[in-house]
């Protein structure tokens, strides 16, 4: 046992330099440090996000550390996602696309009333590349100016649940932000030999602490009533900033104009999610979650602009599933679990297409996903699928709307590691 506790925690850090490269595919992740990522897992995120409430003793539950606490098996989860966008401004269009992993987590039981998970997934994600240009009246290049920027950041977690009471699981999760972001823009005048970089390099981390609580009990024969909550406190992430202006002549740094450092905060209110959900164990479930934050800020930041303002973040989802026999011994099909959902998301991002300081537009989204799970093995193992579609943002005045199609795979393999040795 030890063994194999000491292969996942080796997996686990090797495998922090694979969210190194995470790239988004959205304009949108220019703002501040990137597109916020979903906590959630696969099977989740395949019913449009629910699952604060929900509780499994053979899956961990990334939206709430409470879950822990009704593991009965130790579980190792891996997932990817492929996710392609495409934008539409002023009908010009464009697509990007971006694949890799998005987590990868461990949960196991202590005792029969504890659990305790940990893991690796990105916490936000930096990646878009785009060209604007300028015209004359004959429709010539005057000047053509390049905007890149990539990286983002990574969270390792750490969560503990406990059976307080019958039905009643508490827990506390720790988290700690770490990544580089690296965002530059490349101005070429035309008829000039030399053109101008400005680039920024921002290493980020920060510790951020959660707790969530799950109530469970049966209203009557074969349905449950679940209820959740998860609170994300109050927290800073810290910023060391570099910032240079320099020349280029064939593509090598010439002149250095600007070469300052430094160091700004973004604020994050407490972040809470409340959940509702009815079901049967193994065999549907159907909930809504709902999210709120007030606006997020910050502090001495080289990246603050005039045209973005931050509002209130909201999220609200539905969604469930549906297996019909997760026992079935005659048919295969029957233990396949079917998952829906749909959101809609308030972002929290204001922009100012105008640039005169007054009209803000909010950057909504809205998606639906459904999944499908297939069981591996003979210990409760799975292979689950999820599809996501949906828009984010919309094409009033110069703004991007954004049409996002997301695959997601994921590996659930679950083993009895802490099961009493019998004598006979």
């Amino acid at each position: 046992m030890t063994r194999k506790i000491i292969v996942v925690f080796i997996t686990l850090f090797i495998s922090a330099s694979s969210f190194a490269q995470i790239n988004s595919t959205s304009v949108y992740s220019f703002f501040g440090i990137g597109d916020r990522n979903n906590s959630a897992t696969t099977e989740q995120l395949s019913m449009g996000g629910v699952g604060v409430s929900l509780s499994e003793p053979h899956r961990i539950n990334l939206s709430n550390p409470a879950a822990n606490a009704s593991l009965d098996f130790t579980n190792y989860s891996l997932a990817l996602v492929s996710k392609n966008s495409w934008e539409k401004q002023n009908g010009q269009s464009e697509n990007a696309s971006a694949t890799y992993l998005s987590y990868l987590a461990m949960g196991f039981n202590l005792g029969e009333k504890g659990g305790l998970s940990f893991g690796l997934m990105p916490n936000t994600s930096v990646g878009y590349n785009l060209i604007s240009r300028e015209y004359d009246v004959d429709n010539e290049i005057l000047a053509a100016t390049a905007y890149k920027g990539q990286g983002g950041t990574s969270k390792v977690f750490l969560g503990f649940g406990y059976e307080v009471a019958k039905g009643l699981n508490l827990g506390i999760q720790g988290n700690y932000v770490f990544g580089k972001i690296e965002n530059s823009i490349v101005n070429q005048i035309k008829g000039s030999t030399l053109s101008t970089k400005y680039e920024t390099i921002s290493n980020v981390s920060g510790f951020n602490f959660g707790a969530g609580f799950q109530y469970k009990t049966e209203v009557k024969e074969n349905l449950n009533l679940l209820l959740g909550g998860n609170f994300n406190f109050e927290n800073d992430v810290k910023s060391n900033e570099k910032e240079y202006l320099y020349s280029i002549s064939s593509g090598f740094p010439r002149d250095t104009i600007l070469n300052n450092k430094n160091i700004s905060y973004l604020k994050n209110p407490m972040k809470s999610t409340l959940g509702i959900g009815f079901g049967r164990d193994n065999k549907w479930y159907a909930g809504v979650d709902y999210t709120f934050q007030k606006a997020l800020s910050s502090e001495g930041s080289i990246y603050e602009s005039d045209i973005i303002s931050y509002d209130n973040y909201s999220k609200f989802a539905i969604g469930g599933f549906y297996t019909p026999k997760y026992n079935s011994i005659l048919s295969y099909w029957n233990r396949i679990t079917y998952r829906a959902g749909f959101k809609f998301e308030n972002t929290g991002l204001l922009l100012d297409v105008d640039k005169d300081g007054l009209d803000y537009e909010p950057i909504n989204d809205f998606g639906i996903s459904f999944g499908i799970g297939f069981p591996v093995g003979k210990q409760i193992s799975n292979l689950n699928f999820g599809f996501e579609y949906g828009k984010r943002g919309n094409s009033n005045g110069n703004l991007v709307q954004e049409n996002y199609f997301n695959f997601r795979m994921s590996v659930s393999l679950n083993d009895k590691w802490f099961e009493k040795q019998q004598i006979f």
